[in-house]
């Protein structure tokens, strides 16, 4: 039989998501965000949970082609837009909307043989200092693309830096409504978090949810995703394949970090650092195991994680050898374990475990 480890997409939870998104700027239209494989998800995986969208926002003309093939005749929009001239002519093709955020791609946009006007996102650095024209530089941007037949229309976009957190969006907002007065053109302005903390004055003509569209809650741990009625899109699931009965002052794993207080029966299971589990994640990080939670103890392994099961035998429950281990997301019983709790006690963020699921690991799609 094949390893046990298994990821499971929910379609179902992307519906709940996006309508989530949709719900807290109820006049803006939704770009859901498909970049990075759909967060390490996979895009034709969540194309039918996030259909409902407005249009799908991405990076690169791989991903592009993809939404297309899937059926896909909405707008879709390069976030990052074009990075060489004849990008632009598979742009042409595709019926793509790309971001302008410098001189070199209006460049190749007035040198670029059309018979399609494009439709462009011109961006503006309001402050987060990653792409985009400056403030001053950026209504003669606007001019200089708006004197090209190759553009149809301009809409006009920036990103913010602290949508998260206690400093706010309010600074970049006023940046960029001050240097847009009276210029037309659709706006699109809130990522995830600022679409959910503050929707009444970012929300605009689009929203560009990501992360929160995969169940995570952009703001952790300020909220958790049940705050915003987030549902768990991603669930890695594996089960114990040996027990282990040690008494003090027994170790656990490379390094003998681990040193047991006491005598106390751990589960060994099948998934570690090479399946996209943090390797970083020490003693303490929670799991579920056959839907209560526990911890791991000792460091992680390539291939495998060691648990501690004295909770279940607590709460009289039975663990054993093929017992289910839920890594993240919603075990059989209904428990979820947000991935935001996994990736705090990694050092990092759910981003980057959702992208980084290891190609090993097999992937399914959940039926409704």
């Amino acid at each position: 039989m094949p390893r046990p480890i298994l990821a499971t997409i929910h379609t179902a939870a992307l519906r709940n998501n996006i309508q989530c998104a949709s719900l807290a700027a109820p006049d803006s239209k939704v770009w859901a965000v498909v970049k990075a494989n759909a967060y390490g998800h996979g895009i034709e995986r969540v194309f039918e949970g996030l259909r409902s969208a407005d249009g799908f926002a991405l990076l690169d003309l791989d991903e592009a082609s993809r939404v297309r093939k899937l059926g896909w005749r909405g707008p879709i929009l390069l976030l990052e837009g074009v990075f060489e001239q004849r990008d632009l002519e598979l742009c042409s093709r595709l019926g793509l909307w790309h971001t302008v955020h410098s001189d070199e791609q209006i460049q190749m946009l007035a040198t670029h043989k059309t018979e399609v006007p494009h439709r462009v996102f011109l961006k503006m650095n309001s402050g987060m200092n990653r792409l985009g024209f400056s403030p001053q530089q950026y209504r003669a941007a606007w001019v200089r693309l708006n004197a090209l037949p190759q553009v149809e229309e301009i809409s006009l976009a920036t990103h913010f830096s602290d949508a998260d957190g206690a400093k706010g969006i309010a600074e970049q907002l006023q940046v960029f409504n001050t240097a847009t007065q009276d210029l037309p053109g659709e706006r699109s302005l809130a990522n995830s978090a600022a679409a959910l903390r503050h929707s009444t004055s970012a929300a605009a003509d689009w929203i560009r949810p990501g992360i929160a569209l995969y169940g995570s809650a952009p703001d952790f741990p300020e909220h958790s995703q049940g705050d915003w009625q987030l549902l768990p899109t991603m669930t890695l699931s594996s089960k114990i394949i040996a027990i282990q009965a040690i008494n003090t002052p027994a170790t656990v794993g490379y390094g003998s970090i681990f040193k047991a207080e006491r005598p106390m029966t751990i589960g060994v299971v099948a998934c570690g650092y090479a399946d996209g589990y943090p390797r970083h994640c020490s003693t303490g990080t929670p799991v579920l195991v056959n839907g209560i939670r526990t911890r791991t103890v000792g460091r992680v392994s390539m291939d495998m994680i060691t648990v501690d099961l004295e909770p279940l035998k607590l709460a009289g429950i039975e663990a054993g050898i093929g017992s289910e281990v839920t890594l993240w997301g919603r075990a059989s019983n209904g428990a979820v374990l947000p991935i935001d709790e996994v990736a705090q006690a990694g050092g990092t963020v759910g981003y980057e475990l959702m992208c980084a699921l290891a190609q090993r690991v097999p992937t399914v799609v959940e039926p409704e």
